[in-house]
């Protein structure tokens, strides 16, 4: 089988104003500019309304090699020239409900954007080809795909809280077309996708920013830290500062089985600084040179990865994101498989193999902004959990569904993965067997051989404070809101989240108990096409 690609695109964008600090907002636009011309590499800028008004940017933009977009902020210039009262505390302002499209209604979202988009072509002559931001809502990017074409947009990687912005559960790396009820899901169908590709930012560590801040005896961290490659994040965690995660970030995890195509987004904001930046991203930029060079990725600017998706892509493609090592070599791994229905991440640390998410991706599950408005500072999109490895874990249980054996834990010692026709296949050694896993659009498979019995123990450690949490309820599976249940032996767990109901079914196994128990060795778990 041909080597699938891996792209990196080059995303710098630049807001006017940094009410939080009093640093050089154009020193580090200088400086990206220069170091992307000493390697010959071509990226991305996108700037805010206020930095289009800004005569400084547009001479140091104008007449380079290199695409100009749009990030998509909203501030004070722009909400006054659409004729709206502004109110914001300062002329950006980051908190959801003002410096965010969710905080407008549909309405002044589509004045806002033809507001901009007038601008830019003002300035530069043509429509962008790229519009991103931490997140748009769909109705927004529905109205610049279907009235102004663009190729690309992007968001950002998964989180929770971080900035106020709670962004969970979504197509974990690379791309896909957005539902039009629910910007963070993929649509099911032709029919219910805006054909634009939205691509995941900032490089995420597959491994360990998933249940960062987690602990078992608390639960979830109300606010997540990072741990990307962003050149400005050189803590102990990891992240594109430190010169040995980027290296294990660009071999492990951008060379690994993907089904498509390996994908991350480096660069920064003008907002940290260029002292803070300076040293991860001349690192970074030195390292994807070379990279490139040897013909081991491409380096292209958004619109074109965007144009080149959507010219191989009809819909969401199946995706992999695979680190089978963890960068600080304590055995941890981790694999991200999405689809256009479906994602879920296997997990493990030392010899313990376990599924850590699944999430449901539904287009009759709209987004909390698609007619409303943000009413404060923090935003969520979000999709159906099955399992939720990081929010449902505290009181000394981590979550998820364990592989068990008939005497107690089933011992994993090695794990490969492969690309069987653009579905995902895991191969597991186990004690006293072999498990094969393979994830499809719509369904998930696991197999034992060589007379292995295994099941799947449903763990649970819900933090006290979680609406609707519950123990267990006898053989019934789990009460209330949260991780559902199912009839003891029945073949459909059953779920509600934000009073939404939907199930997973088996097609192969039972529910019992809190485990789930495979037919004559096999499980095959299917995700419904629609709610139930």
């Amino acid at each position: 089988m041909q080597k699938r690609p891996s792209i990196v695109n080059i995303v710098n964008f630049i807001r006017a104003v940094e009410p939080r600090s009093d640093l050089d907002l154009y020193e580090p636009v200088r400086e990206q500019l220069a170091l992307l011309e000493k390697h010959g590499l071509r990226g991305t800028f996108l700037l805010q309304y206020d930095a289009l008004l800004d005569k400084a940017y547009i001479d140091m933009l104008r007449g380079t090699p290199h695409e100009i977009g749009v990030w998509l902020e909203i501030v004070e210039p722009l909400v006054r020239d659409c004729g709206l009262a502004w109110r914001g505390r300062f002329p950006w302002d980051w908190h959801s409900h003002v410096g965010f499209s969710v905080g407008y209604t549909p309405e002044e979202r589509e004045r806002l954007l033809d507001c901009l988009m007038e601008k830019f072509r003002a300035v530069f002559g043509a429509y962008p080809k790229s519009v991103a931001s931490w997140m748009i809502d769909a109705h927004s990017l529905a109205y610049l795909s279907d009235k102004y074409h663009i190729s690309a947009s992007a968001n950002c990687k998964e989180q929770w809280g971080t900035d106020g912005y709670t962004i969970w559960g979504g197509y974990y790396n690379q791309a896909y077309y957005p539902s039009r009820t629910n910007a963070l899901a993929p649509g099911g169908s032709a029919e219910t996708q805006i054909p634009l590709p939205v691509f995941r930012m900032l490089g995420s560590d597959p491994v360990l920013q998933y249940d960062y801040g987690l602990s078992l005896d608390s639960g979830a961290t109300a606010s997540q830290g990072v741990i990307t490659l962003e050149p400005v994040y050189s803590g102990s965690a990891g992240g594109g500062g430190l010169p040995a995660w980027v290296d294990w970030f660009l071999g492990e995890v951008m060379d690994g089985c993907c089904l498509s195509f390996n994908y991350a987004q480096a660069g920064q904001e003008n907002s940290f600084g260029w002292r803070g930046m300076k040293n991860g991203l001349n690192y970074q930029i030195e390292k994807l040179s070379a990279l490139a060079k040897a013909g081991k990725l491409r380096i292209e600017t958004l619109a074109e990865t965007g144009d080149w998706f959507r010219a191989t892509y009809p819909l969401t493609p199946n995706s992999a994101t695979t680190a089978l090592s963890d960068w600080k070599k304590e055995g941890k791994r981790s694999v991200w498989f999405c689809s256009r229905k479906y994602r879920v991440n296997f997990y493990s640390e030392g010899e313990t193999f376990w599924l850590r998410d699944l999430m449901i991706f539904d287009d009759a599950y709209a987004e909390r902004y698609l007619r409303d408005t943000c009413k404060n500072e923090n935003m969520i999109y979000d999709n159906l959990p099955v399992i939720d490895g990081n929010r449902w874990s505290g009181r000394g249980k981590r979550a998820g569904w364990y592989f068990r054996g008939n005497g107690g834990p089933l011992a994993v010692r090695d794990c490969a993965v492969e690309d069987s026709g653009g579905d995902l296949r895991l191969l597991l050694k186990a004690d006293g067997g072999r498990i094969t896993i393979t994830c499809r659009t719509a369904s998930l498979e696991i197999v034992a051989e060589d007379g292995l019995a295994f099941h799947l123990e449903m763990v649970w450690g819900l933090s006290a404070e979680m609406d609707g949490a519950a123990g267990l309820a006898g053989d019934t599976g789990i009460a209330g809101d949260g991780p559902g249940k199912a009839e003891n032996g029945g073949k459909a767990l059953k779920l509600r989240h934000e009073g939404f109901a939907y199930e997973v079914r088996l097609a192969a196994g039972f529910f019992r108990g809190g485990t789930v128990v495979p037919e004559n060795g096999r499980l095959l778990l299917s995700i419904p096409s629609g709610t139930p």
